[in-house]
Order: structure tokens, then sequence, then C-alpha cells
């Protein structure tokens, strides 16, 4: 039996609907409706509590109904319980045109551009090629190959970073502390689309912003507790970065007074680079527990100890 819990009606009968007519076999309820604790053997949610998780005898997979799992509280969970992120095609495909859509917004120089229109300034900039702009993505899996790929076309210098190595055909790759010291240097416009963990939380500070090149921007749609605020703010005050599109904040919502909300040289948004699409995560939710029963590899599946 699956478990969903989620604070969006909608999206529970969505999956009710798909599970009565492609999953009947699996069983699925949500908390509008009765269940046995002990029959629930799989959990989709965002972020159960650990009252909820010690309710479930049986438990054994821990679905994410997003693509991260750095809400989950993973010291409540039983170590047995496998966890699983979501891998949608829809969470891809909007990245992919977010940060496609950030990345030339700084090639082209979207945010002068804005603040000459409030001063009703004429300012035309000269256009640098795309040939001669070098984008560089932090986190290499799924999310990134597929930023990367869509780039490609454009001509730009792409580059990679991630803790492990990779080989991506047209991506200069680097991996591990020495690889990004290298890395840096290299991006004019860095995307960060790393998972959230103890070794990444913070990465985005004055030690790592600084070795960008003067003039350099970026892009996060990792996590807010990916940047550090104060180092962000004082790098483009002083003009050792030039801009920065952020769609993802600490906390979330960001209270009224934030710098960010009125800096000049930031371009903000409220956590909408992706969002998953309730039938294609159903879906992928299905095949995930039929995979699981047949004793198969799972899509997603985490890593327990290294929390990716």
């Amino acid at each position: 039996m699956t478990l969903l819990y989620t604070s969006d009606p909608a999206r529970g009968r969505i999956w009710r609907a798909i599970f009565a007519e492609d999953a009947a076999d699996i069983g699925f309820v949500d908390p509008s409706q009765s269940y046995d604790p002990a029959a629930i053997r799989y959990l989709a949610a965002w972020a159960p509590s650990a009252e909820l998780i010690a309710s479930l005898p049986n438990l054994e997979v821990l679905f994410s109904i997003g693509a991260g799992i750095d809400q989950f509280d993973m010291d409540a969970l039983p170590p047995h319980v496998r966890v699983v992120r979501m891998i949608e095609p829809g969470i891809a495909a909007g990245m992919v045109e977010y940060a496609t859509m950030a990345v030339l917004a700084l090639h082209r120089n979207l945010i002068d551009y804005r603040e000459a229109q409030k001063e009703a300034r004429w300012a035309p900039i000269k256009l640098t090629p795309a040939g001669e702009r070098r984008i560089g993505v932090m986190g290499l899996g799924n999310l990134g190959r597929a930023v990367l790929q869509t780039l490609q076309p454009f001509g730009f210098a792409l580059s990679g970073w991630s803790r492990s190595a990779h080989a991506i055909n047209g991506v200069d790759c680097h991996a591990g502390e020495d690889g990004l010291t290298a890395f840096l240097p290299g991006c004019d416009i860095l995307i960060c689309l790393l998972p959230l963990t103890d070794e990444t939380r913070g990465i985005l500070c004055r030690n790592t912003l600084s070795q960008l090149p003067r003039g350099a921007a970026i892009i996060n749609v990792g996590r807010g507790a990916h940047l550090v605020k104060h180092d962000l703010l004082s790098l483009l005050d002083e003009g050792h970065l030039s801009g920065a599109v952020l769609d993802v904040t600490e906390p979330e919502p960001l209270p009224a007074g934030h710098p960010f909300w009125t800096h000049p040289r930031i371009m903000l948004t409220p956590h909408v680079a992706s969002m998953t699409r309730p039938d294609g995560a159903a879906r992928a939710l299905i095949a995930n527990i039929r995979r699981f029963a047949e004793g198969r590899p799972m899509d997603g599946e985490v890593a327990r100890d290294r929390g990716y």
C-alpha cells in the first residue's frame, strides 16, 4: 500500500485516479482516507514528520514528491528505509527552460538594460559572442547534464564540476577539491545545480565566488543554503560579480526587507525553476514501486551516507 502525504488536494485526486487506472494492485491512499498504518510500505511525501514516519511500522521506501531530498530528516528514518528522489520529465524540462532563460538574460545583459530602463537611459552594450562566453555548471547529475546539452547549440564554452569524475561530450569536466580550483576561473556564468549536503552547504561563498573572473555572474537553482548571502552581496557591491539570478533562497519565502528584494544586480524568482507534474510523478512512482517489487534498481535512489 502507498500513502501520499501532501497538502495539495488536487495532487491527491490525480494520483488516486492514476493508481486506480494503472496500479490497482499496488493500492493507494492519502491522508483524507482511513488506512491501516501497518499496511503502508511506500510513503510519497515532501517533508514527512518524525511522528508520521514512526507511525508506519512496515515502511520500506520513502519517495520524495520533488527533485530534492534535503527536506527529509534522515535521523528520523529507520536505517532500513530506502530514500528515492523524484525523477520526472517535467522537472528536467522546467529546469532546462529556466537555466537557459537565466543564462541568456545574463549573456545579453538584461540586468543592465533593466536598470537603464528604470532611469530612461538608452545605453547599448557591445555584444559578446556566445563562443566567447564561458558557462560552468556545478552538479553533473540528470539536471546538470540536461542543462549543458541544451546550451551546447548556442556555442558557449561549457564546463562542469562535481564531486566525482564525469565525462560529457563537449564539456570540460572537473572533479573534487582540486578540480574546483581549476574550474571556477573559467566560468563567466556559474550555474549551481548541486544537491544540498553537509559538504555543499555554503559552497557559494567568498572563497569560491572570488575565484570567478571579475565581472562573472551566478545562477542558483540548487538550494538557498548553497549561497552565503553576505558574501554574494559584498562581491556584487564590490563589482567582482556583475549579477545573480536566484530561484532559491534561505529562508523561503524571503522576509520583507531582505536585501535580495531590492538589490539592482539580482534577479529573483520564487522557487519556480521546475515543478513536478502530478500525472508524470504518479506514473514515475508506480514504475519505481514495480522496480522495487521486482528487485531492480529504482530511478533516483539516494545513497543515504552521501545524501544524494
